[in-house]
């Protein structure tokens, strides 16, 4: 999938999330086998945030990632969900009561109001320079229409020694399984979410994307050029994940 411009895929990409928000949640557990959460368990302890700390969620999306960061730490002082598609976000601001009751059930009264939401967008983000401790993304990269530029903003307000973390979908590789990946992915996720979102085109993109995103060294390099230190990535799902971690 090509677009003709930046400002042609930033509005698609915005509608196509608006309009599988009721069902995101629902096809990444059926994409993924559930792994999707262990994925952003990993992300989060990879972030080492202090008691206290301050933590902001890039493409929230539906909030799990941020969800994540208060069940892992319930000390921390605030998070911040930040996503320019808001109905994706409407999602998250509804699950998060019951989040809270369910699962942070002992602190969850003192921890409901340490989580905000922000109407941003990657190429803008709206905080302060050196604001957060650690800056976490999941399944941005491949969506936004500059991949420097969306770095150097996430550097820009994570504060120095803060860290800087990226889950995403590489370009799978050119292996028996990356093969065997690409195929189900072209076929097999597009066909589940037509069903179960009402929306084919949405999951014919995921896969498109991640053919035209880099390679993990690639996006490796990228961090290193925006002055990112000790840049590395561990490789999940037998190469189809990819999780970057980098320090300021």
């Amino acid at each position: 999938m090509t677009f003709s411009s930046e400002a042609e895929k930033y509005q698609y990409v915005n509608q196509m999330f608006a309009q599988i928000a009721h069902r995101y949640d629902l096809m990444n557990r059926i994409m993924t086998a559930g792994q999707d959460q262990h994925w952003r368990k990993l992300l989060i302890e990879a972030a080492q945030l202090p008691p206290e700390g301050r933590f902001l969620d890039v493409a929230t999306g539906t909030g799990d990632i941020a969800f994540e960061a208060f069940r892992q730490n319930h000390q921390l002082s605030h998070v911040i969900g930040a996503d320019y598609t808001l109905p994706m976000m409407h999602v998250g601001q509804n699950r998060w009561p019951t989040y809270v009751s369910q699962t942070l059930s002992s602190n969850g009264r003192e921890i409901k109001n340490r989580l905000s939401w922000s109407g941003a967008d990657a190429l803008h983000l709206p905080f302060p320079d050196n604001s957060f401790d650690a800056v976490g993304s999941g399944f941005l990269m491949r969506n936004v229409v500059n991949v420097r530029h969306a770095l150097a903003e996430q550097v820009r307000v994570c504060k120095p020694g803060g860290r800087i973390l990226i889950l995403e979908i590489p370009r799978p590789p050119d292996t028996l399984f990356g093969n065997l990946f690409r195929l189900y992915f072209h076929n097999i996720v597009p066909l589940v979410g037509g069903i179960i979102s009402g929306q084919r085109d949405a999951y014919t993109y995921l896969p498109a994307s991640a053919d035209a995103f880099l390679s993990p060294t690639e996006l490796r390099a990228e961090m290193e050029a925006v002055s990112l230190r000790e840049v590395n990535y561990r490789l999940l799902m037998m190469n189809t994940v990819a999780l970057h971690v980098g320090v300021k």
